[in-house]
């Protein structure tokens, strides 16, 4: 039997992130959804937040951020965030990428 995913298990928690999250904020003009992208990446990067980094790093190749531009948010935020939330984000980038060339 498949595992239930935290959105099915809290559906309220689904609700939020479908209708206020990617349904109002991720939808205001006053910045890209390109722009978006690259502040929530740093931020995750920043925070060390693994699991969503990697899904916000495939919304942000979709949303027009450039693997370059990632891998320059990694290295700047190095000297920030600190040197192992940069690598754990070099990681993380790598395999989305791979990833993504297999596709």
């Amino acid at each position: 039997m498949a595992k239930n995913t935290v959105y099915e298990s809290f559906p309220k928690l689904g609700k939020l992130r479908d209708e206020v999250l990617f349904g109002d904020v991720w939808e205001q003009t006053d910045l890209s959804k390109r722009d978006r992208s690259l502040v929530t990446i740093s931020v995750l990067t920043a925070l060390y937040r693994t699991d969503e980094l990697r899904g916000h790093l495939r919304r942000a190749l979709d949303n027009g951020v450039t693997k370059e531009e990632i891998g320059g948010m990694i290295t700047h935020l190095a000297f920030y965030a600190g040197w192992p939330t940069a690598v754990n984000a070099g990681r993380i980038a790598q395999e989305v990428f791979e990833a993504d060339e297999k596709e």
